[in-house]
Formats: structure tokens, C-alpha cells, sequence
């Protein structure tokens, strides 16, 4: 794995990063001492106290010893799958489709639908929309899943904004809105006309 990409790994599992794993090994192996000091004391109970006493010492001991070990394992598996996890999505992501994004398209669709729309606004600011603009926007209309009849609503409504944002209608911009009227399959002249005289009402 590559040193960028080890980074990448790093930086997302950092959210997790509560404890070094310098801990998880401390507990694995001062869990397992207890195991073995409580297994000695448990077939060598000794004479120091009664024999009963130190059995049942030591077996709490092991029982303590095995939980804290545990525990230990238990922290340095979550990580690691955690890191597989980490891994496994950068692969997918660099030779896949975004599957978190197409989610996120299929559940908030108005939200997309709203920054295509601001897109062809963009698009339309100087009044005029190139055929390297349309392509673009049409690759985000087909990546958002929107239809032909909607983006061509969306492209009329933002050439009318533009057009008439100045309060005056060019000649070139007549001819851009009845283009997209028409892909829009509206009445072209009507809605120069409708646009006209709006822009005469607002003077």
C-alpha cells in the first residue's frame, strides 16, 4: 500500500483513535500474567492461607485476568476491521461508482434538482450558453437522473432569469429563449412575449 494511501487510512480512522493500541497490548498481557499467576495458585494454592481461600482467589484471579485480556483482543480486532473497512470503501471508490452519493441523489432528489438548476443559471450569467456548457450540464442532468423535459424547463427558466435581469431583451437573447422554449416544447413566442412584457413592467 502506498505511502498516500496509508495517510488517507490513517486520517479516517484517526476519529477513532481513543487509546493508543500501546494499551491494547498492556491489557492483553497483564491479563494473560493474571491468568497464569491464578492457574499457579490454583494447583499450588501454598500455605501462606488456607488452601480453599487461595483457590477461590486465584480462580477470581484468571476470571479477572481473561476479561481483562479480552477486552485487549477485543480492541485491536475492532480496529483492525475498522481498517479493512477504511480500505475496502478507498478501493471501491477508486474503481467504482460513489454509492454513498447515489444514495444521498436518491433520497434528496429536490436538493440536486436545485443545483442543476442554479448550475444553468450559472451557465446562463453572461446571457449566453455555450455547447460546452450544455454537455456539462447535461453529464450533471444524467448523473442526478433528471429527465430531458425537466432539464429543459430548468434551462428555459434560468434564460428568461438571465435574460431579463438587465431589464431588456437583446436580440440574441429573443433567440437563446425561444431555443430553450422550444426544447421545452413551450410556445416560443409566447413566452418571448410574456418575458417582454414583464421586463416592461419592471422599468
Amino acid at each position: 500500500m502506498s505511502d498516500d494511501v496509508e495517510t488517507m487510512v490513517d486520517e479516517r480512522l484517526s476519529v477513532f483513535d481513543d487509546e493508543p493500541d500501546l494499551n491494547d497490548w498492556v491489557e492483553v498481557m497483564c491479563g494473560a500474567a493474571m491468568v497464569v499467576l491464578g492457574m499457579f495458585h490454583l494447583i499450588q494454592p501454598g500455605e501462606l492461607v488456607n488452601p480453599d481461600v487461595m483457590r477461590w482467589f486465584a480462580a477470581a484471579v484468571v476470571a479477572a485476568g481473561g476479561v481483562w485480556a479480552g477486552h485487549g483482543l477485543k480492541d485491536m480486532a475492532v480496529k483492525e476491521i475498522r481498517r479493512s473497512i477504511a480500505i475496502l470503501e478507498m478501493s471501491e471508490a477508486e474503481t467504482g461508482p460513489d454509492h454513498g452519493l447515489i444514495r444521498d441523489v436518491l433520497l434528496n432528489p429536490g436538493a440536486y434538482s436545485e443545483f442543476l438548476l442554479e448550475s444553468y443559471a450559472a451557465a446562463w450569467e453572461d446571457g449566453i450558453i455555450t455547447e460546452e456548457e450544455l454537455k456539462e450540464l447535461r453529464s450533471f442532468q444524467e448523473i442526478l437522473g433528471i429527465t430531458d423535459e425537466d432539464a429543459a424547463k430548468m434551462n428555459l427558466e434560468a434564460a428568461i432569469s438571465s435574460a431579463a435581469k438587465d431589464g431588456e431583451i437583446t436580440q440574441q437573447e429573443e433567440e437563446q429563449i425561444k431555443k430553450a422554449a422550444k426544447e421545452a416544447k413551450e410556445d416560443a413566442d409566447a413566452v418571448v412575449e410574456d418575458v417582454k412584457k414583464k421586463t416592461k413592467k419592471k422599468k
